[in-house]
C-alpha cells in the first residue's frame, strides 16, 4: 500500500517552537477531518494554530495539505514553500513513525502536490 497524503498530514513534531502539544494536537485533528473529507474543517483548525505560530513548519505542511485535499493548489503551494524556507526546519515524525525534516517534507508535499496525489480519488488507491 502506498503512503497516502493523510500519512503524510499526521505529524508528531518534534524540536519545534510552538508548544509540542498543540502541533501534535493540531496535527493529529487535522488528519482525522482529511481523513473523513473534512478538508475544510481542518483549514479553520490549522489556520488558527499557525495564526499563533506562523513559523511552525509542521504546522505549514499539514494547512497546505488541508488546502490541497480542498482543492485550494496555490494556497497548498505557498504553504509548502513556506515551510520550506522556514528558518526553524524541524525534524518531524510522519504517522508511519519515519523521521524526516521539515524542508525534506515540504519538498516532498510539493511533488504530490504537482502529481496530484492530494486528490480523493488517488488517495484511496491501495
Amino acid at each position: 500500500m502506498m503512503i497516502t497524503s493523510a500519512a503524510i498530514a499526521a505529524l508528531l513534531l518534534a524540536g519545534a517552537d510552538a508548544p509540542q502539544a498543540e502541533s501534535t494536537q493540531a496535527a493529529a485533528l487535522s488528519s482525522e477531518n482529511i481523513a473523513q473529507g473534512r478538508a475544510d474543517a481542518a483549514i479553520t483548525s490549522l489556520e488558527r494554530s499557525v495564526a499563533a505560530n506562523p513559523d511552525d513548519p509542521g504546522l505549514l505542511i499539514n494547512l497546505g495539505i488541508a488546502y490541497a485535499h480542498a482543492g485550494s493548489s496555490e494556497m497548498a503551494r505557498d504553504l509548502f514553500e513556506r515551510a520550506l524556507l522556514s528558518d526553524k526546519p524541524v525534524e518531524l515524525e510522519t504517522a508511519d513513525g519515519k523521521a524526516i525534516g521539515s524542508r525534506r517534507l515540504a519538498r516532498k508535499a510539493m511533488r504530490m502536490l504537482e502529481r496530484g496525489e492530494f486528490s480523493p480519488t488517488f488517495s484511496r488507491r491501495d
